[in-house]
């Protein structure tokens, strides 16, 4: 690992006082996960909302006479400012999250993970409480944009899966680490349909304002968590600079530098490849609940709950298919069958126009998830030992183009062997 300690140096590792609670980390992906996918639709329907508003406009809301506001201009111009604020939005974090993660990432792997999980905590929190302040006194939708920086400076749930699933292949062996990532696995789909479903229906009783106060109790809590009952899974952290270009110079090497057993080509383009998977995959979320909102199908918060809700199936339901698929096909295979379940499920929903072609839709997204670990496993066998700790930094750079933030899913290499650490 880089940046070791001499002996003669202080003891690295926090004495065994320094938590209330040697706790592990799978609380807090669930938790942070659930008060993101709470947030995420609300946040959408609240731009709608809040721009209809603005225009005078309440067509949608009648499901009845949806079909009568296809051609009206007001309704055109709230799904362009809906579209356009929620574009700001996740570039903005994108573009933040591109510099800061690759200086996280590495730093977390001298500190330790749990300053990365404090830190994500912290920001997912202020992104928490920014979208309270908007809500409550109806400030301009632009502090979302500022909200979404914030988080994105400190981390953000990409920075916090990062720490989280490194913290487990820090302490788990190699008999145990698929059930320990598989576990991982779990609370991000289980929190996120639960999430799903409560969202909608709260939104439906009771307004926006009280799903965002339970998602700011949830951070709030997380963060505690993080920062006291946590316990750290690096044995000994070491003090590190964290404002340095040699992170990011080191990924350009990565593809720069010849090597006889890599490919420079094939890694642009498998790189290229798990960009645009999970670009065009996540990203398409925001889009989706803007379409369902408008005309035809002009869906309640309620069916909107249920839409996220099977967005997040295939956390499960790819896991358990790619473990099958691999028995008996091999790995490029099994990517192209995810990717072509991909492709079939976009071409619905861009024609669909009735609720059940919707779901049908959803339904054939849940083998959308296989394709990334493939790829990611191919990459991994690309690059040097020695440059192993930059891939997963560009990894987590890539991951942060989606706006949920969702990961892959671990990889072979993730759940068979340890990847050696970086050495510098």
């Amino acid at each position: 690992m880089e940046g070791r300690a001499s002996p003669l140096g202080e003891p690295r590792a926090r004495p065994a006082g320094a938590v209330l609670y040697r706790g592990p980390v799978e609380p807090l992906v669930f938790l942070a996960n659930f008060a993101l996918v709470l947030q995420g639709p609300l946040t959408t329907q609240y731009l709608w909302h809040r721009f209809s508003a603005d225009l005078g406009y309440n067509g949608t809301r009648d499901r009845g006479n949806c079909g009568n506001h296809s051609g009206d201009p007001v309704m055109q111009e709230v799904e362009t400012l809906t579209s356009h604020w929620t574009l700001y939005t996740n570039v903005c974090g994108f573009l933040v999250g591109l510099f800061s993660s690759t200086l996280l990432g590495a730093w977390s792997d001298c500190v330790g993970r749990r300053p990365l999980l404090v830190l994500a905590s912290f920001g997912l929190l202020l992104q928490a409480l920014v979208s309270i302040f908007v809500v409550q006194l109806q400030l301009h939708v632009g502090y979302f944009v500022l909200g979404r920086i914030l988080c994105a400076l400190l981390g953000d749930f990409s920075g916090l899966l990062a720490a989280g699933f490194a913290s487990v292949a820090d302490v788990s062996s190699n008999r145990n680490r698929t059930i320990r990532m598989a576990l991982l696995e779990a609370c991000i789909g289980v929190a996120g349909m639960l999430a799903s479903l409560l969202g909608g229906h709260w939104l439906r009783a009771q307004g926006y304002a009280n799903p965002f106060w339970l998602a700011l109790a949830l951070l709030i809590a997380m963060t505690l968590y993080a920062a006291f009952c946590f316990g750290e899974t690096v044995k000994e952290p070491t003090r590190a600079r964290l404002f340095t270009l040699r992170h990011h110079r080191s990924i350009v090497q990565l593809y720069v530098t010849p090597a006889p057993e890599k490919s420079r080509k094939h890694l642009a383009l498998y790189s290229l490849a798990i960009f645009v998977v999970i670009t065009v995959h996540f990203g398409a979320q925001d889009i989706l609940t803007l379409y369902e909102l408008s005309t035809p199908l002009c869906w309640d918060s309620r069916l909107i709950g249920y839409g996220s809700a099977a967005q997040h199936l295939p956390y499960l339901t790819s896991l358990l298919v790619l473990r099958l698929l691999q028995y008996c096909l091999a790995d490029t295979w099994v990517a192209e069958i995810g990717l072509a379940f991909n492709i079939l499920g976009m071409v619905v929903f861009a024609f669909a126009t009735i609720t059940p072609l919707m779901f049908t839709g959803y339904g054939l997204l849940f083998l959308s998830l296989v394709t990334t670990p493939v790829i990611r496993a191919k990459l991994s066998k690309m690059v040097l030992h020695s440059e192993h700790g930059c891939w997963k930094r560009l990894l987590l750079t890539l991951n942060s183009s989606s706006f949920p933030r969702a990961p892959d899913l671990p990889g072979p290499e993730d759940r068979g062997q340890e990847e050696p650490s970086e050495h510098n």
